[in-house]
């Protein structure tokens, strides 16, 4: 039976909460918002009403009865899985606790090759052995898609004890592969489908936007319902559905992984998230889908930007997603640049591209968004780039082929490391991971030998302004390498 999803349990209890004006004997120390220094109260004062924490009444998310485990079956309820999960520590936590769920120490993992470093992190926790399946490469937008059906099988035909198989669908740039074949062959040897699809949680309103894997058949899924739903940041979701991941082990490394202390605030805004979510009829999703195909045909018509769309038509585009490139010889991050300028700032820029992701919404900020591009552009007339000389990376960086680490996680604890310049890298072994953030999908992974298609690569990555994350040597040119390797 459908469950009532007009109803917001976990924001309608916590406003009741309020109302009843409590006296707070218990943490946290602003006490509802009344004890805050007078600089913030105009940005503070409403939200602390309903931080909370785990009194009477108001419900446990490590051991919920009440109010939150209402709202998580209602997620549920919605996304058609057997159980779902508040997650306030982000899809970060998510990956980590399916991975931990279904795999164990010295297990192999086939992994999507241009994966988030979450699930790295994950599988270097659960001290799994990770087997890269190569994705493919769009000329179109210069971007990495996803797995090939034949390389997967591949994979599964010649690797042995394979716990389980992790994907990324949608990538980030919104760009989503037909899964259904791919979570079919997998399950045919009884694995389990791990899919981190952070970039999908509005997937599930159908019609215009990609199919989620959760429909598909995955046994556990991880969204980002910040990423595109009304959410506070940090606030995600975690699905699992069949038998072949355990709901009691998913709850378990939840609550080992995160906060003791929940927050209340992101817990109601997932609440709220799946309300919205409900609240859009048909005709409101045909308007959002027509206003991010106006906005597109809109930017596409100014001059100095094109909006760039896959190569491969079997790709599913999510409207979300908008990515813009410059026609005047500009870097994506030299593109990116400008934009802020002019007040505009993008969710990422790369060597070629900039993206930006849209509202699910109709909002009239859109086409202030499209004056304030146009304005950046025609402030920069005729100021082409000096760089048309440079490959901005048109070659994938990742092996295009079935690969592991050169050294396995749990012995790289043993080897000492050294700093070594990065064109004098080549044949090493890195001792770090080197991740441009965002996106977060690293160019070279901890235990990865080191190339020269890379170390070319990560040079280009330099001298065009890229962010890297947790590496301030890189900037110097310098990374970390073992100064031993036992093969």
């Amino acid at each position: 039976m459908k469950m009532d999803q007009q109803k917001t349990p976990v924001f309608s209890r916590l406003k009741e909460h309020w109302e009843t004006n409590p006296v707070s004997g218990h943490v946290p120390g602003h006490k509802y918002g009344r004890v805050l220094p007078e600089k913030g109260q105009a940005y503070f004062c409403d939200i602390l009403k309903i931080d909370a924490t785990e009194i009477s009444g108001l419900d446990d998310l490590h051991d919920p009865e009440e109010m939150i485990k209402e709202g998580q079956d209602l997620v549920a309820d919605l996304y058609g899985s057997d159980a779902s999960f508040f997650l306030v520590n982000g899809s970060t936590v998510g990956n980590h606790a399916m991975i931990l769920a279904a795999c164990s120490r010295g297990g192999r993992v086939l992994v999507q090759r241009n994966c988030h470093k979450s699930i790295l992190n994950g599988l270097e926790l659960a001290g799994a052995e990770p087997v890269f399946l190569s994705c493919g490469y769009d000329y179109g937008m210069e971007v990495s898609t996803s797995i090939a059906l034949d390389e997967l099988d591949e994979a599964l035909k010649t690797i042995q004890d394979v716990q389980a198989v992790i994907l990324t669908n949608p990538n980030y740039y919104g760009l989503s592969i037909e899964l259904k074949a791919i979570i079919e062959r997998v399950h045919v040897e009884g694995i389990p489908v791990l899919v981190d699809e952070a970039h999908g949680a509005h997937f599930v309103l159908g019609g215009a936007f990609p199919v989620s894997a959760l429909e598909l058949g995955a046994d556990a899924v991880v969204h980002s319902a910040h990423k595109t739903l009304p959410a506070m940041t940090m606030g995600s979701f975690l699905h699992i559905k069949g038998n072949l991941v355990r709901e009691e082990r998913i709850a378990y490394y939840l609550r080992m992984l995160q906060s003791s202390s929940p927050s209340y605030p992101i817990m109601a805004s997932l609440d709220l998230a799946r309300y919205y979510l409900v609240a859009l009829s048909k005709d409101d999703v045909a308007a959002i889908v027509e206003e991010t195909a106006k906005i597109r045909r809109e930017l596409g018509k100014l001059d100095g930007l094109s909006v760039v769309v896959p190569e491969s038509k079997s790709i599913a585009v999510d409207p979300l997603k908008v990515v813009i490139r410059s026609t005047w010889g500009w870097s994506g991050f030299e593109l990116q640049k400008v934009l802020e300028k002019e007040g505009v700032f993008s969710e990422l820029a790369d060597a070629w591209n900039v993206l930006i992701v849209l509202p699910l919404a109709v909002m009239d900020a859109k086409h202030d968004m499209i004056e304030r591009i146009e304005r950046a552009l025609q402030k920069n007339v005729g100021n082409e780039s000096s760089r048309k000389d440079i490959n901005y990376g048109s070659v994938p960086p990742f092996p295009m082929r079935i690969s592991q680490l050169a050294i396995h996680l749990d012995k790289q604890q043993k080897l000492s490391s050294m700093e070594c310049k990065l064109e004098e890298a080549v044949g090493k072994v890195a001792a770090e991971s080197i991740i441009p953030y965002p996106p977060g999908i690293p160019v070279l992974l901890k235990g990865e030998r080191v190339t020269a298609e890379v170390v070319k690569y990560l040079g280009q990555l330099m001298r065009l302004g890229a962010r890297f994350q947790g590496n301030d040597r890189i900037k110097s040119n310098y990374i970390s390498i073992y100064k031993e390797v036992k093969e």
